[in-house]
């Protein structure tokens, strides 16, 4: 991992690297963090979050909410894992009870968060998946508001720099 403008870039060069480093970023979290999700279809954002319920404890197994747009976990602390893909307007976010999500004291994890961004508080993890090759990406970590910065530094110390 390699620190760039205030973030991090990360690279993985499988599936189950990507899985640990989720597993590494649930293991720090604290109750009430956003993490926020992009990257195109096949990116890995689902993996992601399967790594991130695994340092979560989740027993349950964690498939992409495509369709249910929001799938709930119990774990060390609760996991709301939301994919906002199929949504066409914010009204949609009023209708699913958006905010309560964001005031319970859980995680939030939300995949094609771009409809949201006018609801959600400035304290997040943003995290860009790019496809470089097949099985490698190219992981960007960016961190809004103090609980995303800490959890940023944390999260540079436990994975260590790569290049």
């Amino acid at each position: 991992m390699i620190l760039m403008d205030g973030g991090l870039k990360y690279r993985s060069e499988n599936l189950a690297a990507t899985i640990q480093l989720g597993n590494t970023i649930g293991e720090l979290l604290e109750p009430g963090q956003l993490i926020l999700i992009s990257g195109e279809l096949g990116a890995g954002k689902t993996s992601l979050t399967q790594g991130i319920a695994n340092g979560l404890n989740v027993e349950d197994e964690v498939t992409s909410p495509t369709y249910n747009l929001i799938n709930e976990y119990e774990g060390e602390l609760p996991l709301f894992h939301m994919d906002l893909y199929r949504l066409d307007d914010e009204k949609d976010l009023y209708d699913l009870g958006f905010e309560e999500y964001l005031e319970q004291d859980g995680i939030v994890v939300i995949e094609w968060p771009d409809l949201a961004y006018d609801l959600i508080p400035a304290d997040f993890l943003f995290v860009k998946i790019n496809i470089l090759a097949e099985q490698t990406r190219e992981i960007l970590f960016e961190a809004e508001g103090n609980g995303g910065i800490k959890l940023i530094k944390r999260l540079e110390e436990h994975v260590g720099i790569r290049d």
